[in-house]
């Protein structure tokens, strides 16, 4: 594979130092941000005439949204993963002030009797986006600092799973038991990829399952949800109002779809279909056609962010392949966990689609994330090759 490398002025010696970024990543990226900003247009136009009169309202906002995370993402890529390192404890204690901080009333803003958001300039932003990165970041920094511990003993594991516990207790407090799942369920991945031995973590697995299945029907909102979900076609005007005109949306799809702008059920008749019901409006429009390659690019950005982590661990980087693994996972997580509420194999979860959905600080924070993984991608390569420099121009060297 190709990297591309670009100059970058040194100016303490008038030498240009390489700058390595990933091509593969980068137009996995914007394929999927792109298809998502069309999905996006095409299931709002009717909900945003309505609202607004303006149809392209949530494009507008999604466009400039993608500005302010790629913005994001750039500001990152220009940070050492060695700095992050050292600020992993400083950033979990500001992941757990974000999280009790929102608890507040007064200070945590309440939609739909969930208390998720803090008001900033007028706007929302749901700190357990945030907050999840800053929890998984200094689970990368465990790893690398009690290696020998998490290998070889339960407690080296059982600490981060307190703490993940602990974060998880936090976001269900919320409630938000979307984001506790997807939270637990990456960092559980990590520490499992980081070298937890199998027998621990199956047994951890087994006692994790079993307390979230208890939370789980201790309250009758989700116990309700659950059963929505088992059969949402026994009260299809109610609790499975969402989930039935979902399946109607997919199953309307067939092979090729019915059009690009022409789904019947975004107009009106599907909740959220612009944020946690965009699969579905994608799957009516697009077809199986469409579906594939929606799932085609999650599985190849999946797939190189654990090639860049394995390109980091070559490297001898380890934190840096922790957090490109991270993000693997998380992406995975949260894809998969979205498209099967879409096509009704799991209960329904308040969860946008990585990188397509409307949503602030989803997407925001995911894009800044792609840029800790392009990041990754540059130290990686640029310990691999030396301290390899380029003057002027841009040229392409073989990489990963």
């Amino acid at each position: 594979m190709s990297g591309a490398t670009l100059p970058a002025i040194d100016r303490s010696g008038g030498r240009a130092s390489a700058i390595y970024l990933d091509p593969v990543t980068l137009a996995l990226i914007a394929a999927i941000v792109l298809l998502g900003l069309i999905m996006v247009t095409s299931a709002s136009v009717s909900i945003a005439s309505e609202d607004s009169g303006q149809p392209f309202y949530y494009l507008e906002r999604q466009l400039l949204l993608t500005l302010i995370g790629l913005a994001c993402a750039a500001a990152l890529f220009a940070v050492p993963t060695a700095l992050i390192e050292k600020a992993a404890a400083p950033l979990l204690v500001t992941a757990f002030v974000l999280l009790m901080v929102v608890l507040v009333p007064g200070l945590g803003h309440a939609v739909n009797g969930s208390r998720r958001w803090l008001r900033l300039s007028g706007a929302n932003f749901q700190v357990s986006e945030l907050a999840r990165v800053l929890v998984l970041i200094y689970l990368a920094s465990y790893a690398v600092r009690r290696e020998t511990q998490l290998r070889e003993s339960l407690a080296g594991l059982a600490k981060p799973l307190a703490l993940l516990c602990c974060a998880s207790a936090l976001l269900l407090a919320e409630p938000d038991f979307g984001a506790a799942t997807v939270l637990f369920a990456t960092g559980f991945g990590l520490l499992f990829l980081a070298g937890a031995r199998l027998r621990y973590v199956i047994a951890m697995t087994a006692i994790a399952t079993s307390g979230f299945a208890v939370i789980a029907v201790s309250s009758s909102y989700r116990v309700r949800r659950l059963t929505a979900f088992l059969n949402p076609w026994a009260d299809p005007f109610n609790s499975g109002f969402q989930l039935t005109q979902s399946l109607i949306a997919i199953g309307r799809g067939q092979w090729f779809g019915v059009g690009l702008g022409d789904s019947v059920q975004k107009l009106f008749y599907l909740p959220e279909a612009h944020t946690d019901f965009l699969f579905a409006v994608l799957a009516e429009e697009l077809g199986l056609l469409g579906v594939a390659l929606t799932l085609g690019l999650f599985l190849a950005l999946i797939w190189r962010s654990f090639r860049i982590a394995r390109l980091a661990a070559d490297a001898g980087l380890k934190f840096p392949a922790y957090l490109a693994a991270g993000f693997g996972l998380w992406i995975g997580i949260q894809a998969f966990i979205n498209i099967g509420v879409n096509m009704g194999v799991l209960p329904t979860k308040g969860l946008t689609l990585p990188l397509m959905s409307y949503g602030r600080s989803s997407l925001i924070v995911a894009l800044a994330w792609t840029g800790l993984l392009l990041r990754v991608y540059h130290e990686a390569s640029a310990r691999q090759r030396g301290s390899a420099s380029v003057r002027g121009g841009v040229t392409v060297r073989g990489g990963e």
